[in-house]
């Protein structure tokens, strides 16, 4: 097996009337699925889309995504999932940038898309549920899978561009393969049985591999939900009976703040990922809902999973566990030299999870990758037992007065507090100590708390040098379209709020 798509094929083999897919009272087969992306792939083929071409999928979490994510593939085109928010500069430039042919765009999006393919002078198609369905069954399916080979680029995921233009990381069959049977079978422990709750944006590739490719491997049922609000997700989780939910901190900490009385008995494993899971809210919620959370590490660039706490191995809350399958990792210096044991380095990745490199930019790769380790730009240490513990990005780490600051430190300082929900340091420039330690708070709901309550609370429990002299109450946090805060939003709030 080459194809990510043959995924598909061998599970209708097995099960072709299993619930594939669930939105709402819909519920889509595997059998239904597998035709539906046969039409999908003859539909492409009759645009003119050929093996290599690359086709831009700009939907929300709705079965639509699924068929053309696998038709795409099918017909041995390259996915290149775009994030629907996209503004029309921000959706040529992907256009451009990946050389897509072909934009689906969810019908009910601003126009955003549809002008932004204008601008790229590719050609866009509308996707509403009725009429694309009557689309597709114009179509005659298309038999068989395209054939790949393992190095072949299936699909190609655009990072956030948190330092410059967003890069295309060229993820292969081989790599999103290797990685997806990992989640499924060391990680996930999936069986067709299974409900899976998709509430992680499947245009990210958190939500991409660890749910909809690992339910589509192993038969289990994926819930799709389009938008991540708490009520809704509880709710789903209850009525479907679901058994495995995957999100980032963001989503675990509303969904254990939010006043609910759903029954939640049937979850059996949590996964979280995307950024480090303060331990309070890890142990809050596993306390409140009686579900373990296993947390790990991945990025776009290694499709996505490096680290996980194996639920066959004891587990560190606070970790982010050990190297999956065939995936090694070691801790570097600037000069790319191992540190001592319990030192901190940058955390670098060699397997078969890496990108094949940064869409059509060799001098960006090799940079990235200039000696068949791939830099993440994680700053972590690891313990005796061969656990590995981010201790922050290398670029948010804060430098005051010479002394080296650990935002996730002080975050979870913050955390502890009765009255914080979530919490964000940066570091903010200052004159004379070059940068100032910053804390951007959100509070629980019905939570009184004052700005130097929580300063003072902080300092009582760290060094003098670390403890957030400044510190904003926010409503809410800025956050990514994973979940995921954005510091450089808060950072660039702070500087306009110091002039």
């Amino acid at each position: 097996m080459t194809n990510l798509a043959e995924y598909l094929v061998e599970t209708v083999r097995r099960q072709p009337h299993r619930p594939a897919l669930r939105l709402g009272g819909d519920t889509v087969s595997y059998a239904e699925l597998n035709e539906r992306s046969a039409r999908a792939a003859a539909l492409l083929q009759g645009e003119g889309v050929k093996p290599g071409d690359r086709v831009a999928l700009m939907l929300p979490n709705i079965p639509e995504f699924v068929v053309l994510y696998y038709g795409a593939l099918r017909a041995g085109a390259i996915v290149v999932p775009l994030n629907p928010l996209l503004k029309k500069r921000e959706t040529a430039y992907h256009l451009t940038d990946s050389g897509a042919t072909l934009l689906f765009e969810w019908h009910r999006a601003p126009g955003e898309g549809a002008q932004g393919a204008v601008i790229a002078g590719v050609r866009r198609i509308a996707v509403e549920p009725s009429s694309f369905a009557t689309l597709l069954a114009g179509q005659d399916p298309v038999a068989g899978v395209s054939p790949t080979a393992d190095d072949e680029v299936a699909v190609l995921l655009y990072t956030s561009g948190t330092t410059g233009k967003p890069k295309g990381a060229a993820l292969t069959h081989g790599g999103l393969r290797h990685n997806t049977e990992v989640v499924r079978s060391r990680v996930l422990r999936l069986t067709s049985e299974d409900v899976m709750v998709g509430c992680l944006p499947l245009f990210h590739i958190f939500g991409q591999v660890c749910m909809m490719s690992a339910a589509v491997l192993s038969g289990a049922s994926l819930v799709v939900v389009p938008r991540f609000d708490s009520q809704t997700v509880l709710d789903v989780i209850a009525h479907n009976r679901a058994t495995v939910f995957g999100g980032v901190p963001t989503m675990y900490a509303a969904l254990l703040h939010h006043p609910t009385e759903a029954d939640l008995s049937a979850l059996r494993m949590c996964i979280s990922g995307g950024a480090s899971l303060p331990l309070e809210v890890l142990r809050d919620f596993e306390e409140r809902f009686e579900c373990m959370i296993l947390e790990g590490f991945g990025m776009s660039e290694t499709s996505p999973v490096v680290t996980f706490n194996h639920p066959d191995r004891p587990r560190k809350p606070g970790s982010i566990g050990t190297p999956i399958q065939d995936v090694e990792v070691r801790l570097v210096d600037d000069k790319g030299q191992d540190v001592g044991a319990g030192e901190i380095g940058e955390l670098t990745v060699r397997g078969p999870n890496v990108m094949k490199g940064y869409w059509n930019r060799p001098e960006e790769t090799a940079i990235a990758i200039p000696d068949g380790w791939l830099r993440t730009g994680d700053l972590a240490r690891q313990d005796a037992d061969g656990y590995f513990y981010i201790v922050d990005r290398k670029k948010d780490m804060i430098i005051r007065g010479g002394y080296n600051v650990y935002p996730r430190e002080i975050e979870e300082v913050l955390h502890e507090h009765p009255a914080v929900s979530l919490a964000a340091v940066v570091g903010v420039p200052h004159q004379e100590l070059g940068e100032e330690v910053a804390a951007a708070v959100v509070l629980r709901p019905g939570a009184q708390a004052t700005a130097e309550e929580l300063r003072l609370y902080v300092k009582d429990r760290v060094a003098a040098y670390k403890y957030p002299r400044v510190v904003w109450l926010m409503d809410e946090l800025p956050l990514g379209p994973s979940g995921k805060v954005l510091k450089r939003e808060i950072s660039a709030l702070a500087v306009d709020d110091s002039r």
